[in-house]
């Protein structure tokens, strides 16, 4: 598989609706400068065992965060997009900022550059499995600011982005928009409102996922009126779908089951004991019990009652990415192997969808770093699983078992 790459960006631009503080848009961005900076030959690393468990450990640990910033309603993160989106970034700091984005994202800049793109042409895609990835870098067009060239062919090389340099008005906040918009097959249509009069550069990633299930459910697998008990311990009526799977799940305090997709992926689904809380249970979850879990299901025939369900979730992950140990890159950062003028992550904005039904999964993220200028501002009896109170879910891909999607259900609406 590899980085989707932007195209024929007009159409889009020209349908795109006005969006709050973003003037519509009929044009491309005024000076692509993608082509400008090819992509050279570089060498791209088989993600190995260190690769596996740092990738986990930094789902976990984003996860865990994320859930505890919130603390009701349902959440869904992209591990993966947000990796992506630091990764690109971290190509232009230095010193202890540099040092502090290895540590929480779990490797050398080098090292995560060449097993992210190997990471990324091993991922499938198909016809009935749909997977793209998208990286882009947009920066203010101003006399008295630039980007190190250097910076912009790193990323180019390894990441595929589509490079923009834009007057940041209210026009190239439409664009920036219709690009998510895009490249999230409109499930997405906006990551901003607004741009500041300090933002320099945004780095943004954005991820599609469409697949059908390995078995469509048929209507006689579908069951209206079902109950589900949500974290408040309120009967929500629910639509259920009733399968037969064939990879069990199993723990000292949950149960779970995979279930295929039709090539290359599969949905994941943890439900903590009767009595045990969501955030109980991902506080005895290591990285390293998640992937042992996950690798080693048990092949054996699990009913399967899962609920439909849809969810659009979004979070400003500073908090989250400061207790996890990279607070300079917010605050008297060294980012000068980006630009020479001084930058600090102002932001970095983090939003998802994901819809669950009887013909498979949709699912969006959208990752969008955001730079400001610093100072300015066999026969087995059958096991059964019924997700009918608050559960865990990931989406993996099947090689390496790694959730390019994670989230908690704790009610359905």
């Amino acid at each position: 598989m590899k980085f989707k790459k932007l195209k024929n960006i007009s159409g889009i631009l020209a349908a795109c609706t006005l969006l709050s503080g973003c003037g519509a848009v009929s044009e491309e961005p005024s000076n692509n400068l993608t082509s400008s900076v090819p992509v050279q030959p570089v060498a791209a690393s088989d993600p190995g065992g260190d690769f596996k468990s740092s990738q986990m450990q930094f789902a976990v640990n984003l996860f865990r965060e994320s859930m505890a910033e919130t603390p009701d309603g349902n959440v869904m993160i992209s591990p993966f997009s947000v990796m992506l989106a630091l990764s690109m970034t971290a190509n232009g700091a230095e010193g202890q900022t540099r040092a502090e984005m290895e540590q929480v994202l779990g490797g050398s800049v080098a090292d995560l550059n060449q097993n992210l793109l190997g990471y990324v042409q091993n991922l499938p895609s198909s016809e009935k499995a749909k997977f793209s990835v998208a990286n882009s870098i947009w920066f203010r067009d101003e006399e008295d600011f630039s980007v190190k060239p250097e910076f912009l062919q790193t990323d180019q090389n390894y990441y595929q982005a589509d490079i923009f340099q834009e007057p940041f008005d209210s026009a190239t906040c439409g664009k920036i928009n219709s690009w998510v918009n895009q490249n999230t097959d409109g499930m997405i249509s906006q990551i901003i409102d607004t741009i500041k009069p300090d933002t320099k550069m945004y780095l943004i990633n954005a991820l599609a996922f469409d697949a059908e299930w390995q078995h469509i459910y048929e209507n006689i697998d579908i069951h209206e009126n079902q109950k589900f008990t949500s974290a408040s311990g309120q009967k929500q009526n629910v639509t259920m779908m009733h399968s037969s799977e064939n990879f069990y799940l199993e723990s000292e305090n949950a149960v779970g089951f995979l279930k295929p997709y039709a090539e290359g992926y599969s949905f994941a689904a943890l439900l903590p004991e009767e009595g045990l809380s969501l955030e109980d249970y991902l506080a005895s979850l290591t990285p390293e019990k998640l992937l042992n879990l996950l690798e080693n299901a048990q092949t054996t025939e699990v009913s399967v009652q899962l609920p439909k369900f849809k969810t659009e979730f979004d979070l400003s992950l500073i908090d989250a990415l400061t207790s996890m140990g990279m607070p300079s890159a917010f605050s008297g950062a060294d980012f000068s192997g980006m630009s020479d003028t001084p930058l600090y992550i102002s932001d970095v904005l983090h939003k998802t969808y994901i819809e669950v039904d009887e013909r498979g999964t949709k699912a969006g993220a959208v990752t969008a770093v955001i730079m400001d200028e610093e100072g300015l501002s066999v026969a087995h009896e059958p096991k059964f699983v019924t997700l009918d109170r608050p559960f865990i879910y990931m989406i993996l891909d099947d090689e390496q078992h790694l959730p390019l999607f994670i989230g908690a259900v704790r009610d359905i609406t």
